[in-house]
């Protein structure tokens, strides 16, 4: 935690709040949560003491740290629920047993020609059409993860209507004639969350998102789906199965 600016315009205090809120997403802590003293802090990042208690109150308002006279500042523990990333992943099976209800919603509708990686990934040629589904996952009211799915609107013309009517990607899929798909393949990253990740996902400065690009096939093996993910990560734990149909 020392990368702040000076005479860049953003108030010192602002900065140390949002490196210790990225620190804490990032589980850059002890096993007691309690975060250095002030004066460690303001050490570390070579300020008064008075500045690091600004920072710390900021924290405080946004509820992610705890300061109790006598026992210092602790971190708030957050729920985080596992995801499991296997063959069959599915939003609402991977997170059952861990929340009450777990629901997707179709946040956006559009088309758009097929990029070269988008072509490779669907095996289209370059320019095809593409139907993009832009979908909402929460857990119990909170929102979980945000993503993108793209599928040959040819092939799928049908499938936002049948989104609209079945409530999910799988029983859309179902209704367009996809009886069953697996997961191809994962890949997991992370990134800062950017301004839009912050308000699709009620996040706050300094958050890190989870990501995840991946390939859905059919039982044939032919590619279906093409998706883009965002993991709230403080909220988000991914778990990569390790056995064909483990996260179903």
């Amino acid at each position: 935690m020392s990368g702040i600016e000076r005479q860049t315009g953003v108030a010192l205090w602002r900065q140390i709040a949002d490196e210790i809120r990225a620190a804490i997403g990032n589980g850059d802590h002890d096993d007691t949560g309690r975060l250095p003293t002030e004066a460690v802090l303001a050490a570390r990042f070579d300020v008064n003491r008075h500045t690091v208690r600004q920072a710390l109150a900021a924290l405080a308002r946004e509820g992610v740290v705890e300061t109790v006279q006598g026992r210092g500042t602790t971190i708030v523990p957050r729920r985080r629920v596992t995801y499991p990333i296997g063959t069959r992943t599915r939003f609402s099976a991977g997170l059952g047993g861990q929340v009450a209800q777990a629901v997707t919603r179709l946040v956006g509708v559009s088309q758009e020609r097929a990029t070269p990686e988008l072509a490779a990934q669907l095996r289209l040629v370059e320019g095809a059409p593409l139907l993009r589904l832009e979908t909402l996952g929460e857990a119990d009211g909170v929102p979980l993860s945000r993503a993108v799915h793209w599928f040959d609107a040819e092939r799928f013309a049908g499938l936002p209507e049948a989104y609209r009517r079945e409530g999910s990607i799988t029983r859309a899929l179902a209704a367009c004639g996809v009886a069953d798909y697996v997961r191809q393949s994962t890949e997991i990253s992370a990134a800062p969350a950017t301004a839009s990740d912050r308000a699709d996902l009620a996040l706050q400065p300094g958050a890190v998102v989870l990501l995840t690009r991946s390939l859905n096939v059919d039982a044939q093996g032919h590619p279906i789906q093409a998706s883009h993910s965002r993991f709230a990560a403080d909220r988000v734990s991914l778990s990569v199965a390790t056995e064909p149909g483990s996260s179903s």
